[in-house]
């Protein structure tokens, strides 16, 4: 599946929106996790090269989900709300469903810079074991380092 090119500055900038509309209603841990990950998501873009910055934005994209689930859940108090704070939470909510799109633009970047899925996918079908031996069907011969340029074996060096 192919997924549109998404610039990693805009996921920030639709993430930063919300989270300060989000901010009218909801105080105290929803800022400090939402702006801690925007911050992350910074990184990520000033080094474009970094596994570990995607990575980390990824996670923290990841963590942040189930964070506001429990935050959003906890403090929504429907019948005393504003206007305002009715758009506010709103807002809140509405970032809360564009995470996990968000993750999976950001986890397709992570790729595109080189990095892989630390899970263990062997009992899908889709393992991608990569060893330094070599199976016993394997056609090929095996090499020794110990060989030169030459194809003769190496010979202890005198000190």
């Amino acid at each position: 599946m192919e997924l549109p090119a998404v610039n990693l500055k805009m996921i920030l900038l639709v993430h930063w929106l919300l989270t300060t509309w989000g901010c009218i209603t909801f105080s105290g841990p929803y800022p400090w996790a939402n702006f801690t990950i925007l911050a992350v998501g910074v990184w990520a873009v000033a080094q474009r090269d970094s596994i570990d910055a995607i990575s980390l934005f990824l996670g923290d994209l990841a963590a942040t989900i189930f964070l506001d689930i429990v935050h959003i859940s906890v403090f929504y108090r429907q019948a005393s709300f504003t206007d305002t704070q009715r758009f506010g939470a709103g807002m809140a909510i509405l970032s809360l469903l564009l995470k996990p799109l968000s993750c999976c633009f950001v986890y397709h970047m992570y790729r595109e810079r080189g990095g892989e899925l630390p899970l263990c996918t062997g009992f899908l079908g889709l393992s991608q074991e990569r060893s330094d031996y070599q199976t016993i069907d394997s056609p090929e011969a095996p090499t020794d380092p110990f060989v030169g340029s030459d194809g003769r074996g190496h010979s202890p060096q005198g000190y």
